[in-house]
């Protein structure tokens, strides 16, 4: 069977079916029982797809059920955040959002646990999905968990009613999960084939309504209903359906059978899969029916689109999760282009293009007030004679000051802050995140040289604690002519910092200061640019450089060096050096440069308001207004520093690929 989508609607693919919490165990080769912790991401078959097929750049749409809570909010602002479209999740006032929980045990086990008990994506109410919105759409894929229960049998008709009534292709993934028919006992969830006849009729039922029917060797074993006889299961279907059956083989790859079904199944055509190193099978599936449905629908051939498919299922098979591990085109284009390592997991380009080849949050501009100091601020105290008490009510009124330039200024978007984690900041970092900030935290012990991380040895073990949106900062003192010795232990203190964001998930911002006694005059751009230069050559590539002000020549330096090693670096910001406002600002006009996207600027905008804070002299009103003041002459500065300068467009969702 010849299929042909319908174009030029604004949805590729509608989902409908599973949409849950996925909580992975974080520790490999453990039962799960005996699982430490655990990491959460988006999960469901239908889901996964989505998301799979909107993070390969394809318009996507869910219809599904989520609890009116926090776990809910969390699945629907994950699939926004890929481009995925979610008006038709219907919100559950009563039932709460479905979890799964997972384990690692070894290759070839892998636990689950499915929390469902009366969920919010089994209660999808059929009397709420739109005609209309169906028949703005190409493809609707189903999953066959939801022909399980009368009422998402209900929904499932009634979808794929409005699809054919509107030409839309019909696929069914078969996903047949035996705990979720009520085959097994509820510990069995990782049991992929129980024979079943009621089963295998209420899937025959259905089966002639598909244009597409996709499965495992077991899932057809269930869909035919002869037990061990995987050809006569696929007559049988044959039998009741003219769909194209592509029949996932596991490590072999996939068969595609468009018309009769063979005398031997290896008679079909099959299409090779990718030789990888199973780290994790859940998910492989939804993987590779992300990357058939996003190939179908762009036009491609059966042998271009199950090699995209089988691709996508190899890299999710080497990775934790499910959703997360989805494979971006920049790292398919990496896949296919005769350069990649062998073993992924030892592809170093291959992690970084998964990192930062994804939608995440887009920051055109940058205007960030610094007051992560703590020396500064305990040096300030006992200068005024106050209590150090006093420390953490004044960077909370700092955090008030940012949010009234953010009003009076327009800079919903481009506000930042950076404040330390410790005694003095941590009631103010926390107000600050969730804000939609821009929101930097330090590491770095203050004067330090060789680094040393402030309050830890285990840099790793700290970042596991902190929000993901908080960006990383370290500060450090470095030249490239150093001592070989302190060079070698400031370089090595980096790739641990490195290495650690990368598993937390957390941004990094590596901010340069070269000491000025080995600085002539007329050599502090090349100095910067050969460190910066230094770490590349290392393979430490941080979403953001902080750096001194420079000549325009060295920010085009700077910005030719970042798009030849890592053109997905999210750009460099100026530093202030507790420079008077008038320098900062004549040297934003040497900056008009689409590499800087902003500032952090600390002292020069708080230092003398806040010492006479702490002296009782002004009021707390009369400290953020003074603070807002300086702050927003900086703002006025830099967006007045080259009137015709281009800024880079946020899109609509504010997100950048």
């Amino acid at each position: 069977m010849k299929i042909e989508f319908p174009q030029n609607r604004p949805i590729d693919l509608v989902c409908l079916g599973r949409l849950a919490v996925d909580l992975y165990a974080e520790q490999f080769g453990s039962h799960l029982e005996d699982a430490r912790s655990m990491a959460m991401y988006l999960g469901g078959s239908s889901a996964n797809l989505a998301f799979g097929v909107a993070r390969l750049g394809l318009k996507s749409a869910m219809l599904s059920r989520v609890g009116n809570e926090q776990m809910g909010r969390f699945l629907t602002q994950t699939l926004q955040q890929a481009g995925c479209d979610t008006s038709q999740v219907q919100v559950d006032p009563e039932r709460l959002t479905a979890l799964v929980l997972l384990g690692l045990k070894d290759r070839d086990t892998f636990p689950l646990l499915f929390v469902r008990e009366n969920c919010a994506d089994m209660a999808v109410d059929a009397d709420l999905i739109s005609e209309d919105f169906m028949a703005g759409c190409r493809a609707l894929a189903i999953t066959g968990t939801h022909l399980s229960t009368p009422g998402t049998r209900r929904a499932s008709l009634a979808a794929l009613g409005y699809a054919k009534r509107h030409g839309l292709v019909r696929v069914l993934d078969i996903d047949f999960r035996p705990v979720l028919w009520g085959l097994t006992s509820r510990g069995a969830g990782d049991n992929r084939y129980v024979p079943d006849a009621q089963v295998t009729a209420q899937l025959q039922a259905v089966l002639p309504e598909f244009d597409l029917l996709i499965g495992t060797e077991e899932e057809f074993l269930i869909a035919g209903g002869v037990p061990n006889d995987l050809l006569a299961c696929l007559h049988a279907v044959r039998a009741i359906s003219s769909a194209t059956l592509v029949v996932k083989r596991g490590a072999l790859g996939c068969s595609v059978i468009e018309e009769a079904i063979p005398a031997d199944i290896d008679d079909a055509p099959l299409y090779a899969g990718e030789r990888v190193e199973v780290l994790n099978v859940l998910g492989a599936g939804d993987a590779f029916l992300s990357g058939l449905m996003a190939s179908l629908l762009q036009g491609k051939d059966w042998a271009q689109s199950t090699q995209v498919a089988n691709a996508c299922g190899a890299l999710v098979v080497s990775r934790h999760a499910c959703s997360a591990a989805m494979p971006t085109p920049a790292e398919l284009a990496h896949w296919f282009s005769g350069t990649r390592n062998p073993k992924v997991d030892a592809d170093q380009q291959l992690a970084h293009l998964h990192r930062v080849a994804v939608a995440r949050p887009n920051w055109p501009e940058l205007c960030v007030m610094a007051f992560d100091h703590r020396s500064q601020f305990y040096d300030m105290a006992r200068e005024a004679g106050a209590p150090e008490s006093r420390i953490p009510v004044l960077k909370s009124l700092l955090v008030q000051t940012a949010a009234q330039v953010e009003r009076s200024h327009n800079l919903q978007g481009s506000t930042g802050v950076l404040i330390d984690g410790g005694d003095y900041g941590l009631q103010a970092l926390a107000s600050a995140t969730g804000r939609g900030w821009w929101v930097g935290r330090p590491v770095e012990l203050p004067s330090s040289r060789p680094l040393r991380f402030d309050g830890t040895r285990s840099i790793g073990t700290t970042l596991t604690h902190w929000p993901t949106e908080q960006v990383v900062k370290c500060l450090l003192s470095y030249h490239p002519d150093d001592a070989y010795p302190l060079r070698l232990e400031q370089e090595q203190k980096v790739l641990e910092l490195w290495e650690a964001t990368r598993a937390s998930g957390n941004e990094l911002l590596l901010e340069i200061i070269c000491p000025a006694a080995m600085m002539p005059k007329g050599t502090e751009d090349a100095a910067v640019l050969r460190s910066v230069k230094r770490f590349y050559n290392l393979g430490v590539k941080p979403e953001w450089w902080k750096l001194a002000p420079m000549q325009d020549s060295g920010w085009q330096a700077l910005s030719a060096l970042i798009a030849e090693r890592d053109p997905y670096c999210r750009g460099a910001v100026i530093l202030g050096l507790n420079q008077p406002l008038e320098h900062l600002a004549q040297s934003f006009k040497q900056a008009a440069n689409p590499i800087v996207k902003g500032f952090m600027v600390g002292r020069t905008l708080w230092a003398n308001a806040s010492l006479r804070w702490l002296k009782n002299d002004i009021s707390d009103a009369e400290l953020v207004q003074e603070v807002a003041a300086n702050l927003a002459t900086l703002v006025e500065a830099w967006r007045s520093r080259s009137p015709g300068l281009p800024k880079s467009p946020a899109t609509a969702k504010g997100l950048q690929p």
